[in-house]
């Protein structure tokens, strides 16, 4: 299957080890996946993988955290290989009720031991990376301009609070929205 997306020019993505290292991270880089998701029981050949191939680690805490999972992503090894890591809600009403990105910004920071640059870079530049939104996630001239502003004086401030949402508005494509 993932032979056949990629012959067809179709972004691939995996959800790859979250319950017991399959393989299929390995598997995601050897199909030039944008990203493999969970990756709590990857091991180092399936990270070393992932770098080569240039595959996003999407990290997902709330799904961590609601599932009470004990093994986290082995992510010392993921900053050791240079894996670029994405943080994302996962929000579904099954495994992760988590509804906003500071809130994975926290448990990113609270539960798998992110700085809180890694986990502001987690939600935006590597989060565009893992959607393959190479024009989004970062502010650079041609980049395109969709915003989410925050009353945070920095990266710390935006992982500390937990359930607050400090957006203070939202630019989309470049025209601004009165409210988040």
């Amino acid at each position: 299957m993932l032979a056949a997306a990629q012959a067809l020019g179709l972004p691939v993505k995996l959800h790859a080890d979250q319950i017991a290292d399959t393989g299929a991270a390995a598997l995601a880089a050897r199909h030039g996946a944008l990203s493999a998701d969970h990756l709590e029981q990857t091991d180092d050949a399936g990270i070393a993988a992932m770098a080569a191939a240039g595959t996003v680690a999407v990290l997902l805490p709330g799904a961590f955290h609601y599932l009470r999972e004990t093994v986290k992503p082995p992510v010392a090894s993921l900053r050791a290989h240079g894996v670029p890591m994405a943080l994302a809600t996962d929000c579904n009403p099954g495994t992760s009720p988590v509804l906003t990105l500071p809130t994975a910004a926290n448990l990113g920071c609270v539960l798998f031991g992110l700085t809180p640059e890694e986990a502001l870079a987690g939600i935006t530049r590597e989060g565009a990376r893992a959607l393959g939104l190479d024009d989004r996630g970062v502010l650079r001239l041609g980049a395109r301009a969709d915003l989410a502003m925050w009353d945070a004086a920095s990266p710390v401030e935006l992982c500390y609070w937990l359930g607050a949402s400090p957006c203070a508005g939202v630019v989309i494509a470049g025209k601004p929205l009165l409210s988040c």
